[in-house]
Protein backbone atom coordinates (compact mmCIF):
# COMPACT_ATOMS: atom_id res chain seq x y z
CA UNK A 1 0.00 0.00 0.00
CA UNK A 2 1.69 2.99 -0.67
CA UNK A 3 0.76 5.84 1.54
CA UNK A 4 0.26 9.79 0.26
CA UNK A 5 3.24 11.25 -0.97
CA UNK A 6 3.91 14.36 1.46
CA UNK A 7 7.10 15.77 0.41
CA UNK A 8 9.89 15.70 1.64
CA UNK A 9 8.75 14.04 5.49
CA UNK A 10 9.84 11.49 8.16
CA UNK A 11 7.91 9.50 10.50
CA UNK A 12 7.71 6.93 13.75
CA UNK A 13 5.56 6.57 16.31
CA UNK A 14 5.33 3.84 19.13
CA UNK A 15 2.72 1.91 17.61
CA UNK A 16 3.23 -1.71 15.66
CA UNK A 17 3.87 -0.57 12.07
CA UNK A 18 7.51 0.96 13.95
CA UNK A 19 8.23 -0.50 17.09
CA UNK A 20 9.01 -4.55 16.97
CA UNK A 21 7.77 -5.15 20.33
CA UNK A 22 5.47 -2.85 22.17
CA UNK A 23 6.35 -4.46 26.30
CA UNK A 24 10.58 -5.34 25.65
CA UNK A 25 12.71 -6.06 28.80
CA UNK A 26 16.17 -4.75 30.04
CA UNK A 27 18.54 -6.76 28.55
CA UNK A 28 16.16 -7.15 25.22
CA UNK A 29 16.72 -5.45 21.85
CA UNK A 30 14.23 -3.49 20.39
CA UNK A 31 13.41 -3.02 16.70
CA UNK A 32 12.30 0.41 15.78
CA UNK A 33 11.85 1.35 12.37
CA UNK A 34 11.63 4.81 10.90
CA UNK A 35 10.42 5.81 7.34
CA UNK A 36 11.58 8.26 5.04
CA UNK A 37 10.15 10.06 1.81
CA UNK A 38 12.68 10.25 -0.61
CA UNK A 39 12.24 13.81 -1.48
CA UNK A 40 13.87 14.28 2.25
CA UNK A 41 17.09 12.65 0.32
CA UNK A 42 18.19 10.95 3.97
CA UNK A 43 21.73 9.28 3.08
CA UNK A 44 22.27 7.58 6.64
CA UNK A 45 19.94 7.08 9.92
CA UNK A 46 21.32 6.59 13.12
CA UNK A 47 19.15 5.79 16.25
CA UNK A 48 20.00 8.27 19.50
CA UNK A 49 19.45 6.61 23.15
CA UNK A 50 20.88 7.45 26.34
CA UNK A 51 21.93 3.98 28.47
CA UNK A 52 22.73 4.79 31.67
CA UNK A 53 22.24 8.62 30.77
CA UNK A 54 25.44 8.35 27.77
CA UNK A 55 24.38 8.98 24.69
CA UNK A 56 24.76 6.11 22.23
CA UNK A 57 24.19 5.87 18.11
CA UNK A 58 23.14 2.71 16.38
CA UNK A 59 23.00 3.35 12.34
CA UNK A 60 20.08 2.19 10.78
CA UNK A 61 19.91 -0.25 7.67
CA UNK A 62 17.29 0.16 4.56
CA UNK A 63 14.57 -2.54 5.86
CA UNK A 64 12.65 -1.82 2.34
CA UNK A 65 11.33 0.77 -0.21
CA UNK A 66 7.62 1.36 -0.72
CA UNK A 67 7.02 3.73 -3.84
CA UNK A 68 8.23 7.28 -2.62
CA UNK A 69 9.05 6.35 0.78
CA UNK A 70 12.52 4.38 2.46
CA UNK A 71 11.81 2.55 5.31
CA UNK A 72 14.60 1.87 7.90
CA UNK A 73 15.37 -0.59 11.01
CA UNK A 74 17.11 -0.32 14.24
CA UNK A 75 17.88 -3.14 16.59
CA UNK A 76 18.85 -0.69 20.06
CA UNK A 77 20.06 -2.05 23.19
CA UNK A 78 17.62 -1.78 26.08
CA UNK A 79 19.80 -0.50 28.93
CA UNK A 80 17.22 1.06 31.77
CA UNK A 81 13.47 0.77 32.52
CA UNK A 82 12.36 2.83 30.09
CA UNK A 83 14.48 3.42 26.34
CA UNK A 84 14.14 6.61 25.11
CA UNK A 85 15.31 7.41 21.46
CA UNK A 86 15.34 9.67 18.89
CA UNK A 87 16.37 9.54 15.29
CA UNK A 88 19.35 11.53 13.53
CA UNK A 89 18.84 11.71 9.80
CA UNK A 90 21.92 12.96 7.59
CA UNK A 91 19.89 15.01 4.66
CA UNK A 92 21.72 17.31 2.30
CA UNK A 93 23.28 20.01 3.70
CA UNK A 94 22.66 19.35 7.14
CA UNK A 95 22.11 16.70 9.86
CA UNK A 96 17.99 16.74 10.83
CA UNK A 97 16.69 15.69 14.10
CA UNK A 98 13.40 13.38 14.29
CA UNK A 99 11.64 13.19 17.60
CA UNK A 100 7.83 13.21 18.79
CA UNK A 101 7.64 17.11 17.87
CA UNK A 102 8.45 15.96 14.19
CA UNK A 103 11.42 17.19 12.15
CA UNK A 104 14.08 19.62 13.57
CA UNK A 105 17.51 20.84 11.84
CA UNK A 106 18.80 21.97 15.06
CA UNK A 107 19.82 20.34 18.00
CA UNK A 108 16.56 19.41 20.19
CA UNK A 109 16.08 17.96 24.15
CA UNK A 110 15.31 14.75 25.52
CA UNK A 111 11.97 16.00 26.96
CA UNK A 112 10.18 14.91 22.91
CA UNK A 113 11.81 11.62 22.59
CA UNK A 114 10.05 8.94 21.38
CA UNK A 115 9.82 6.70 25.05
CA UNK A 116 9.40 2.81 25.33
CA UNK A 117 8.66 1.55 28.99
CA UNK A 118 9.73 -2.11 29.91
CA UNK A 119 7.38 -1.90 33.01
CA UNK A 120 4.26 -4.21 32.77
CA UNK A 121 1.48 -3.59 29.94
CA UNK A 122 -1.86 -2.28 30.32
CA UNK A 123 -4.78 -5.01 30.09
CA UNK A 124 -4.70 -6.70 27.11
CA UNK A 125 -8.61 -5.86 27.03
CA UNK A 126 -8.04 -2.42 27.19
CA UNK A 127 -6.82 -2.11 24.06
CA UNK A 128 -9.46 -0.10 21.94
CA UNK A 129 -12.23 -0.14 24.16
CA UNK A 130 -15.22 2.26 23.73
CA UNK A 131 -16.42 3.66 27.52
CA UNK A 132 -19.08 4.87 28.59
CA UNK A 133 -19.52 7.06 31.59
CA UNK A 134 -22.58 6.67 33.82
CA UNK A 135 -23.28 8.66 36.63
CA UNK A 136 -25.69 6.20 37.97
CA UNK A 137 -28.24 8.84 39.95
CA UNK A 138 -29.31 10.26 36.54
CA UNK A 139 -28.95 6.95 33.82
CA UNK A 140 -31.79 4.36 34.83
CA UNK A 141 -33.77 3.82 37.45
CA UNK A 142 -35.60 0.04 38.08
CA UNK A 143 -38.76 -0.82 38.91
CA UNK A 144 -37.89 -3.75 40.43
CA UNK A 145 -35.56 -2.08 42.77
CA UNK A 146 -37.06 1.24 43.39
CA UNK A 147 -34.84 3.53 45.76
CA UNK A 148 -36.24 3.48 49.18
CA UNK A 149 -37.05 6.55 51.77
CA UNK A 150 -34.56 9.41 50.87
CA UNK A 151 -31.65 10.97 53.44
CA UNK A 152 -32.09 13.81 54.80
CA UNK A 153 -29.59 15.79 52.66
CA UNK A 154 -31.43 14.57 49.43
CA UNK A 155 -33.85 16.81 47.32
CA UNK A 156 -36.22 14.58 45.52
CA UNK A 157 -36.20 15.01 41.53
CA UNK A 158 -39.05 13.97 38.66
CA UNK A 159 -37.02 12.10 36.08
CA UNK A 160 -37.90 14.67 33.70
CA UNK A 161 -37.25 17.60 35.88
CA UNK A 162 -34.44 20.01 34.77
CA UNK A 163 -31.49 20.03 36.76
CA UNK A 164 -30.94 23.22 39.89
CA UNK A 165 -27.67 23.74 38.33
CA UNK A 166 -25.85 26.79 40.04
CA UNK A 167 -28.13 26.37 43.62
CA UNK A 168 -26.91 24.62 46.51
CA UNK A 169 -30.00 21.77 45.43
CA UNK A 170 -28.01 21.11 42.20
CA UNK A 171 -25.74 18.58 44.05
CA UNK A 172 -28.64 17.28 46.23
CA UNK A 173 -31.32 16.52 43.57
CA UNK A 174 -31.95 12.48 43.97
CA UNK A 175 -33.68 11.30 40.24
CA UNK A 176 -33.58 7.81 41.50
CA UNK A 177 -31.59 6.21 39.04
CA UNK A 178 -29.35 2.88 40.74
CA UNK A 179 -27.11 0.28 39.61
CA UNK A 180 -29.76 -2.15 39.05
CA UNK A 181 -31.07 0.11 36.47
CA UNK A 182 -27.74 0.12 35.19
CA UNK A 183 -27.35 -3.41 34.65
CA UNK A 184 -31.19 -3.68 32.98
CA UNK A 185 -29.69 -1.53 30.90
CA UNK A 186 -26.69 -3.37 29.36
CA UNK A 187 -28.05 -5.31 26.16
CA UNK A 188 -29.06 -1.17 25.11
CA UNK A 189 -25.12 -0.58 25.82
CA UNK A 190 -24.05 -3.62 24.10
CA UNK A 191 -25.81 -3.24 20.81
CA UNK A 192 -24.30 0.07 21.21
CA UNK A 193 -20.86 -1.25 21.02
CA UNK A 194 -19.93 -0.38 24.29
CA UNK A 195 -16.75 -2.31 25.76
CA UNK A 196 -16.52 -0.52 29.45
CA UNK A 197 -18.64 1.00 31.52
CA UNK A 198 -16.76 3.99 34.31
CA UNK A 199 -19.43 4.70 36.82
CA UNK A 200 -18.74 7.36 38.78
CA UNK A 201 -18.42 7.14 42.61
CA UNK A 202 -21.15 4.61 44.01
CA UNK A 203 -20.00 4.94 47.78
CA UNK A 204 -22.09 6.70 50.51
CA UNK A 205 -21.93 10.81 50.96
CA UNK A 206 -24.21 13.64 51.45
CA UNK A 207 -24.36 14.24 47.33
CA UNK A 208 -25.61 13.22 44.27
CA UNK A 209 -22.06 13.24 42.56
CA UNK A 210 -20.79 11.17 45.76
CA UNK A 211 -16.64 12.79 45.71
CA UNK A 212 -17.46 13.43 49.16
CA UNK A 213 -17.35 9.90 50.51
CA UNK A 214 -18.73 9.35 54.00
CA UNK A 215 -17.62 5.52 53.61
CA UNK A 216 -15.42 3.33 51.93
CA UNK A 217 -17.02 0.22 53.27
CA UNK A 218 -19.98 -0.13 51.17
CA UNK A 219 -22.51 0.64 48.25
CA UNK A 220 -24.56 3.63 48.73
CA UNK A 221 -27.92 1.25 49.70
CA UNK A 222 -29.30 4.35 47.44
CA UNK A 223 -27.47 2.70 44.62
CA UNK A 224 -28.74 -0.41 45.22
CA UNK A 225 -26.05 -1.25 47.98
CA UNK A 226 -22.96 -3.84 47.61
CA UNK A 227 -25.28 -6.15 46.19
CA UNK A 228 -26.76 -4.31 42.74
CA UNK A 229 -23.00 -3.85 41.97
CA UNK A 230 -21.53 -7.32 42.45
CA UNK A 231 -24.99 -8.48 40.28
CA UNK A 232 -23.90 -5.60 37.74
CA UNK A 233 -20.20 -6.37 37.01
CA UNK A 234 -21.62 -10.37 36.77
CA UNK A 235 -24.03 -9.41 33.95
CA UNK A 236 -21.79 -7.04 32.70
CA UNK A 237 -19.31 -9.63 32.24
CA UNK A 238 -21.53 -12.32 30.85
CA UNK A 239 -21.75 -9.74 28.01
CA UNK A 240 -18.32 -9.15 27.44
CA UNK A 241 -18.22 -5.37 29.49
CA UNK A 242 -16.15 -4.40 31.74
CA UNK A 243 -16.48 -2.11 34.26
CA UNK A 244 -14.77 0.54 36.03
CA UNK A 245 -15.21 2.29 39.57
CA UNK A 246 -14.43 5.97 40.40
CA UNK A 247 -12.55 6.69 43.53
CA UNK A 248 -10.69 9.91 45.18
CA UNK A 249 -7.58 9.39 46.85
CA UNK A 250 -7.22 13.45 47.40
CA UNK A 251 -10.21 14.00 49.81
CA UNK A 252 -12.97 12.48 51.85
CA UNK A 253 -15.60 13.55 52.67
CA UNK A 254 -16.08 14.95 56.21
CA UNK A 255 -18.78 13.04 57.43
CA UNK A 256 -16.35 10.10 56.97
CA UNK A 257 -15.62 8.14 60.16
CA UNK A 258 -11.77 8.67 59.77
CA UNK A 259 -12.25 12.91 59.18
CA UNK A 260 -14.44 12.55 62.38
CA UNK A 261 -12.36 10.06 64.62
CA UNK A 262 -8.77 12.35 63.72
CA UNK A 263 -10.71 15.32 64.39
CA UNK A 264 -11.71 14.75 67.79
CA UNK A 265 -8.57 12.37 68.71
CA UNK A 266 -5.61 13.69 67.96
CA UNK A 267 -3.80 10.19 69.63
CA UNK A 268 -5.96 8.44 66.69
CA UNK A 269 -4.16 7.05 63.87
CA UNK A 270 -7.05 9.00 61.87
CA UNK A 271 -5.09 12.17 63.11
CA UNK A 272 -2.23 11.79 61.01
CA UNK A 273 -4.72 10.88 57.79
CA UNK A 274 -5.74 14.62 57.40
CA UNK A 275 -3.60 17.86 57.47
CA UNK A 276 -5.23 19.30 60.78
CA UNK A 277 -4.32 23.04 62.21
CA UNK A 278 -2.77 23.22 65.76
CA UNK A 279 -6.56 24.51 65.58
CA UNK A 280 -8.79 20.69 64.69
CA UNK A 281 -11.10 22.69 63.60
CA UNK A 282 -9.02 24.02 60.88
CA UNK A 283 -7.79 21.48 58.12
CA UNK A 284 -6.78 21.63 54.24
CA UNK A 285 -9.28 20.50 52.38
CA UNK A 286 -9.89 20.39 47.88
CA UNK A 287 -10.10 23.94 46.74
CA UNK A 288 -11.00 25.33 49.99
CA UNK A 289 -14.11 23.31 49.86
CA UNK A 290 -14.45 22.54 54.14
CA UNK A 291 -16.91 19.16 52.87
CA UNK A 292 -13.99 18.06 51.06
CA UNK A 293 -10.86 17.51 53.83
CA UNK A 294 -7.88 16.56 52.21
CA UNK A 295 -5.70 12.92 52.51
CA UNK A 296 -2.10 13.20 53.56
CA UNK A 297 -0.46 10.84 52.02
CA UNK A 298 2.69 10.78 54.77
CA UNK A 299 0.16 8.06 56.78
CA UNK A 300 1.39 5.04 56.17
CA UNK A 301 -1.91 3.30 57.68
CA UNK A 302 -4.06 5.40 55.67
CA UNK A 303 -2.25 4.34 52.22
CA UNK A 304 -2.62 0.78 53.68
CA UNK A 305 -6.45 1.33 54.29
CA UNK A 306 -6.92 3.64 50.97
CA UNK A 307 -4.63 1.93 47.98
CA UNK A 308 -1.91 0.19 49.19
CA UNK A 309 -1.93 -4.07 49.57
CA UNK A 310 -4.50 -6.61 49.03
CA UNK A 311 -6.58 -5.48 52.18
CA UNK A 312 -6.95 -1.90 50.57
CA UNK A 313 -9.96 0.06 49.06
CA UNK A 314 -8.66 -0.04 46.01
CA UNK A 315 -7.74 -3.91 45.70
CA UNK A 316 -10.92 -4.79 48.03
CA UNK A 317 -13.89 -3.72 45.13
CA UNK A 318 -11.54 -5.57 42.57
CA UNK A 319 -11.37 -9.22 43.99
CA UNK A 320 -14.72 -8.82 45.96
CA UNK A 321 -17.22 -7.01 43.46
CA UNK A 322 -15.63 -7.78 40.42
CA UNK A 323 -14.72 -4.46 39.53
CA UNK A 324 -12.32 -3.84 36.44
CA UNK A 325 -10.40 -1.33 37.28
CA UNK A 326 -10.45 2.32 38.47
CA UNK A 327 -10.77 5.72 37.41
CA UNK A 328 -9.05 7.71 39.89
CA UNK A 329 -10.51 11.20 40.40
CA UNK A 330 -8.29 14.50 40.81
CA UNK A 331 -5.34 12.92 40.26
CA UNK A 332 -3.16 15.60 39.97
CA UNK A 333 -3.84 16.91 43.14
CA UNK A 334 -3.66 13.70 45.33
CA UNK A 335 -0.51 13.24 47.48
CA UNK A 336 0.53 17.10 46.74
CA UNK A 337 -0.01 19.86 49.84
CA UNK A 338 2.73 22.66 50.00
CA UNK A 339 6.51 21.49 50.29
CA UNK A 340 5.28 18.13 49.91
CA UNK A 341 4.86 15.73 47.11
CA UNK A 342 3.75 12.09 46.96
CA UNK A 343 2.02 12.13 43.38
CA UNK A 344 4.04 10.14 41.53
CA UNK A 345 4.62 7.64 44.47
CA UNK A 346 1.15 7.29 44.90
CA UNK A 347 0.65 6.53 41.26
CA UNK A 348 3.31 3.85 41.41
CA UNK A 349 1.76 2.25 45.08
CA UNK A 350 -1.88 2.35 43.07
CA UNK A 351 -0.60 0.59 40.20
CA UNK A 352 1.47 -1.79 42.03
CA UNK A 353 -1.41 -2.90 44.42
CA UNK A 354 -3.65 -3.80 41.14
CA UNK A 355 -0.25 -5.38 39.76
CA UNK A 356 -0.21 -7.82 43.05
CA UNK A 357 -4.02 -8.38 43.06
CA UNK A 358 -5.96 -8.38 39.82
CA UNK A 359 -3.39 -8.09 37.46
CA UNK A 360 -5.56 -7.78 34.67
CA UNK A 361 -7.29 -4.27 35.80
CA UNK A 362 -7.19 -1.04 34.09
CA UNK A 363 -6.07 2.18 35.94
CA UNK A 364 -7.10 5.74 34.66
CA UNK A 365 -6.08 9.65 36.44
CA UNK A 366 -8.52 12.50 36.41
CA UNK A 367 -5.79 14.88 35.15
CA UNK A 368 -7.33 17.89 33.15
CA UNK A 369 -3.65 18.98 32.84
CA UNK A 370 0.11 18.14 31.59
CA UNK A 371 0.16 14.25 33.04
CA UNK A 372 3.12 13.52 31.54
CA UNK A 373 4.79 13.14 34.92
CA UNK A 374 2.53 9.66 36.02
CA UNK A 375 2.17 8.06 32.39
CA UNK A 376 6.10 6.91 31.94
CA UNK A 377 4.92 3.46 32.57
CA UNK A 378 4.86 1.95 36.10
CA UNK A 379 1.91 4.86 36.97
CA UNK A 380 -1.05 5.28 35.69
CA UNK A 381 -2.43 3.39 33.07
CA UNK A 382 -3.56 6.63 30.70
CA UNK A 383 -5.65 9.98 31.94
CA UNK A 384 -8.81 11.81 30.89
CA UNK A 385 -7.43 13.29 27.95
CA UNK A 386 -8.75 16.73 28.81
CA UNK A 387 -5.24 18.22 27.71
CA UNK A 388 -4.41 16.02 24.72
CA UNK A 389 -7.73 16.10 23.31
CA UNK A 390 -10.86 17.49 24.82
CA UNK A 391 -9.59 21.30 24.75
CA UNK A 392 -7.98 21.10 21.06
CA UNK A 393 -11.01 19.77 19.82
CA UNK A 394 -13.33 22.25 21.32
CA UNK A 395 -11.16 24.40 19.98
CA UNK A 396 -11.26 23.45 16.20
CA UNK A 397 -14.85 22.78 16.77
CA UNK A 398 -16.54 25.12 18.77
CA UNK A 399 -17.83 28.75 18.70
CA UNK A 400 -16.18 32.24 19.32
CA UNK A 401 -18.84 32.73 22.72
CA UNK A 402 -18.20 29.56 24.08
CA UNK A 403 -17.93 29.88 28.15
CA UNK A 404 -14.81 30.00 29.90
CA UNK A 405 -14.01 25.91 30.71
CA UNK A 406 -11.33 24.71 33.34
CA UNK A 407 -11.04 27.55 35.15
CA UNK A 408 -8.55 29.31 32.41
CA UNK A 409 -9.59 33.24 32.16
CA UNK A 410 -11.05 34.46 29.01
CA UNK A 411 -12.84 32.38 26.41
CA UNK A 412 -11.20 29.59 24.94
CA UNK A 413 -9.23 30.34 21.78
CA UNK A 414 -10.81 29.27 18.54
CA UNK A 415 -8.25 26.91 16.55
CA UNK A 416 -7.24 26.40 13.00
CA UNK A 417 -6.97 22.53 12.10
CA UNK A 418 -3.29 22.81 12.17
CA UNK A 419 -3.71 24.20 15.71
CA UNK A 420 -5.95 21.79 16.54
CA UNK A 421 -2.95 18.66 15.58
CA UNK A 422 0.05 20.82 16.72
CA UNK A 423 -1.54 20.25 20.36
CA UNK A 424 -2.18 17.11 19.86
CA UNK A 425 0.99 16.46 19.05
CA UNK A 426 2.69 18.04 21.56
CA UNK A 427 1.22 16.31 24.68
CA UNK A 428 1.69 13.01 23.17
CA UNK A 429 5.31 13.53 22.24
CA UNK A 430 5.90 13.74 26.57
CA UNK A 431 4.34 9.97 27.28
CA UNK A 432 4.98 6.77 25.85
CA UNK A 433 2.82 5.35 23.11
CA UNK A 434 1.26 2.92 25.26
CA UNK A 435 -0.72 5.82 27.09
CA UNK A 436 -1.18 7.82 23.93
CA UNK A 437 -3.28 5.04 23.18
CA UNK A 438 -4.32 4.29 26.42
CA UNK A 439 -5.28 8.03 27.58
CA UNK A 440 -9.76 8.16 27.59
CA UNK A 441 -10.00 10.32 25.38
CA UNK A 442 -13.52 12.25 25.70
CA UNK A 443 -15.62 15.37 24.05
CA UNK A 444 -17.34 15.97 27.40
CA UNK A 445 -18.01 14.73 31.14
CA UNK A 446 -19.67 15.32 33.85
CA UNK A 447 -17.51 17.71 34.96
CA UNK A 448 -18.51 20.21 32.06
CA UNK A 449 -21.18 21.49 29.76
CA UNK A 450 -22.18 19.07 26.80
CA UNK A 451 -19.77 19.33 23.61
CA UNK A 452 -23.60 19.28 21.36
CA UNK A 453 -24.30 22.96 23.37
CA UNK A 454 -20.50 24.00 23.20
CA UNK A 455 -20.02 23.62 19.51
CA UNK A 456 -24.00 24.83 18.24
CA UNK A 457 -25.56 21.63 17.60
CA UNK A 458 -25.75 18.01 15.69
CA UNK A 459 -23.65 18.73 12.52
CA UNK A 460 -20.28 20.21 14.52
CA UNK A 461 -21.01 17.04 17.41
CA UNK A 462 -20.64 14.44 14.93
CA UNK A 463 -17.48 15.90 13.56
CA UNK A 464 -16.42 15.67 16.68
CA UNK A 465 -17.62 11.74 17.33
CA UNK A 466 -15.69 10.90 14.29
CA UNK A 467 -12.32 12.52 15.37
CA UNK A 468 -13.24 10.49 18.72
CA UNK A 469 -13.50 7.35 17.02
CA UNK A 470 -10.93 7.36 14.89
CA UNK A 471 -7.88 8.79 16.78
CA UNK A 472 -5.63 6.89 19.18
CA UNK A 473 -7.24 6.28 22.87
CA UNK A 474 -9.94 4.79 24.66
CA UNK A 475 -13.08 6.48 23.74
CA UNK A 476 -15.19 7.70 26.24
CA UNK A 477 -19.34 8.80 25.47
CA UNK A 478 -21.33 10.37 28.48
CA UNK A 479 -24.17 8.91 28.63
CA UNK A 480 -27.04 10.94 26.86
CA UNK A 481 -24.48 12.42 24.21
CA UNK A 482 -25.13 9.51 21.80
CA UNK A 483 -28.82 10.37 21.34
CA UNK A 484 -28.56 14.33 21.70
CA UNK A 485 -29.00 15.29 25.45
CA UNK A 486 -27.62 19.04 25.70
CA UNK A 487 -26.68 20.63 28.59
CA UNK A 488 -24.97 24.07 28.63
CA UNK A 489 -23.00 27.01 30.40
CA UNK A 490 -22.71 24.70 33.72
CA UNK A 491 -21.38 21.34 34.21
CA UNK A 492 -23.94 20.49 36.24
CA UNK A 493 -26.58 21.10 33.56
CA UNK A 494 -24.92 18.42 31.28
CA UNK A 495 -25.78 15.84 33.82
CA UNK A 496 -29.00 15.54 32.89
CA UNK A 497 -31.40 12.32 33.27
CA UNK A 498 -31.10 9.67 30.19
CA UNK A 499 -34.12 10.62 28.44
CA UNK A 500 -35.96 6.58 27.54
CA UNK A 501 -37.99 7.58 25.32
CA UNK A 502 -36.88 6.63 22.24
CA UNK A 503 -39.12 9.20 20.42
CA UNK A 504 -37.31 12.41 22.07
CA UNK A 505 -33.69 11.15 20.38
CA UNK A 506 -32.03 12.73 17.62
CA UNK A 507 -31.76 9.32 15.62
CA UNK A 508 -29.29 10.79 13.00
CA UNK A 509 -26.96 11.40 16.24
CA UNK A 510 -27.27 8.10 17.59
CA UNK A 511 -26.51 6.56 14.07
CA UNK A 512 -23.20 8.63 13.90
CA UNK A 513 -22.31 7.11 16.97
CA UNK A 514 -23.58 3.46 16.34
CA UNK A 515 -22.10 3.47 13.03
CA UNK A 516 -18.42 4.70 13.86
CA UNK A 517 -17.97 2.66 16.78
CA UNK A 518 -19.19 -0.73 14.91
CA UNK A 519 -16.01 0.76 12.41
CA UNK A 520 -13.49 0.84 15.53
CA UNK A 521 -14.34 -2.26 16.30
CA UNK A 522 -13.88 -3.79 12.72
CA UNK A 523 -10.86 -2.23 12.22
CA UNK A 524 -7.82 -2.88 14.33
CA UNK A 525 -5.93 0.13 12.69
CA UNK A 526 -7.89 2.49 14.79
CA UNK A 527 -8.11 0.68 17.83
CA UNK A 528 -3.93 0.41 18.07
CA UNK A 529 -2.78 1.50 14.92
CA UNK A 530 -0.03 4.69 14.33
CA UNK A 531 -1.19 8.05 13.48
CA UNK A 532 0.54 10.09 10.93
CA UNK A 533 -0.96 13.77 10.06
CA UNK A 534 -1.03 14.38 6.65
CA UNK A 535 -2.49 17.65 6.11
CA UNK A 536 -3.84 20.17 8.12
CA UNK A 537 -5.44 23.21 7.42
CA UNK A 538 -8.30 25.86 9.20
CA UNK A 539 -11.17 23.68 7.92
CA UNK A 540 -9.89 20.56 7.45
CA UNK A 541 -7.52 17.22 8.72
CA UNK A 542 -6.32 14.72 7.21
CA UNK A 543 -4.44 11.56 8.97
CA UNK A 544 -3.26 8.18 8.74
CA UNK A 545 -4.32 5.15 11.40
CA UNK A 546 -1.56 2.31 10.19
CA UNK A 547 -0.96 -1.38 11.30
CA UNK A 548 1.04 -3.93 9.17
CA UNK A 549 -1.35 -5.22 6.44
CA UNK A 550 -4.45 -2.09 7.00
CA UNK A 551 -4.09 1.25 6.70
CA UNK A 552 -6.85 3.87 6.88
CA UNK A 553 -7.03 7.55 6.38
CA UNK A 554 -9.85 10.09 7.51
CA UNK A 555 -10.76 13.35 6.77
CA UNK A 556 -12.59 15.95 8.44
CA UNK A 557 -13.80 19.32 7.38
CA UNK A 558 -14.74 21.77 9.81
CA UNK A 559 -16.04 23.52 6.53
CA UNK A 560 -16.16 23.78 2.94
CA UNK A 561 -12.31 24.19 1.61
CA UNK A 562 -10.24 23.85 -1.12
CA UNK A 563 -10.42 20.14 -2.55
CA UNK A 564 -6.86 17.92 -1.96
CA UNK A 565 -5.89 15.64 -4.79
CA UNK A 566 -5.90 12.07 -3.23
CA UNK A 567 -2.16 9.93 -4.44
CA UNK A 568 -3.54 6.95 -3.68
CA UNK A 569 -6.86 4.51 -4.22
CA UNK A 570 -9.16 3.58 -1.61
CA UNK A 571 -12.44 2.64 -1.09
CA UNK A 572 -14.80 4.14 1.55
CA UNK A 573 -15.91 2.49 4.55
CA UNK A 574 -19.18 4.52 5.54
CA UNK A 575 -20.70 4.91 2.31
CA UNK A 576 -19.21 8.21 0.30
CA UNK A 577 -17.00 7.83 -2.44
CA UNK A 578 -14.42 5.80 -3.72
CA UNK A 579 -11.12 7.43 -4.68
CA UNK A 580 -8.68 6.91 -7.81
CA UNK A 581 -5.36 8.39 -7.72
CA UNK A 582 -5.47 12.18 -8.90
CA UNK A 583 -8.96 13.17 -8.10
CA UNK A 584 -10.27 15.20 -5.75
CA UNK A 585 -11.43 14.48 -2.17
CA UNK A 586 -14.73 15.66 -1.01
CA UNK A 587 -14.37 19.34 0.25
CA UNK A 588 -17.73 19.67 1.66
CA UNK A 589 -18.42 20.75 5.22
CA UNK A 590 -19.45 20.41 7.98
CA UNK A 591 -18.64 16.40 6.87
CA UNK A 592 -16.54 13.24 7.38
CA UNK A 593 -14.78 10.48 5.71
CA UNK A 594 -12.92 7.00 6.28
CA UNK A 595 -11.36 5.01 3.65
CA UNK A 596 -9.28 1.58 3.06
CA UNK A 597 -6.37 2.54 0.81
CA UNK A 598 -5.95 -0.01 -1.43
CA UNK A 599 -2.84 -2.76 -1.91
CA UNK A 600 -0.68 -0.91 -4.60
Amino acid sequence: MNPPALGPSAHHDGSPLYVGDPAPRVGDKADVFVRTSKALAAKRVHVRSTPDGEPAYVEAQVDREEGEEVWWRASVPVVNAELGYRFLLETPGRRTWLNGLGLSTIDVTDIADFRLPTYDPPPTWAEGAVVYEIFPDRFARSAAHPVGELPDWAVPAEWDDPVAYGTPAGTKQIYGGTLWGVTEKLDYLRGLGIDALYLTPFFPSRSNHRYDASSFDVVDPLLGGDEALKELTAQAHLRGIRVIGDITLNHTGDQHPWFRRGQADPASPEAGFYYFGADRSQYASFFGVPSLPKLDHRSEEMRRRLYEGPDSVIARYLTEFGLDGWRVDVAQSAGRYGAIDLNARMARSVRETLLKTAPDSLVLAEHQFDASATLRGDGWHGTMAYAGFTRPVLGWLGQADTPELWGVPGRPPVLGGGEMASVMREFAALIPWRAVTHNMTLLDSHDMPRFRSLVGGAGRQALGVALLMTLPGLPMVFAGDEVGVHGALHNEDGRRAFPWDESTWDQGTYEVYRSLIALRRSHPALRSGGLRWLHTADDVVLFERALPGERLVVQVNRAAHRPLTAPFAASHLLGGPDLSPGVQLPSDGPAFHVWRVESA
